[in-house]
């Protein structure tokens, strides 16, 4: 189990400056959902997108995270995701 502000410190600290939305809505510090919205992601296929966020993680994904849902996006994807909300 991880505090939920312990993951989004890992997260933001590879981030700096991006948009990171994490939670855990089973409430248990174990499942979580991560958006981060990024201009690094541009050019990047999902697979890559997503070994960034791994790596941020590090071994937090193996011990301490049971589930952990990601959705990536460029600032310009993100616009568009929002536009259609």
């Amino acid at each position: 189990m991880m505090p939920i502000e312990d993951l989004r410190a890992l997260i933001a600290e590879a981030f700096p400056g991006d948009e990171v939305h994490l939670s855990s809505p089973m409430g248990d510090n174990n499942h979580f959902q991560l958006v981060v919205v990024s201009p690094r992601f541009q050019d990047k296929s999902l697979v890559e997108r997503h070994q960034m966020i791994y790596g941020a993680v590090g071994d937090a994904m193996r011990a301490d995270v049971h589930a952990l849902a990601i959705k990536t996006y460029t600032p310009e994807q993100w616009q568009a995701q929002q536009g259609r909300a």
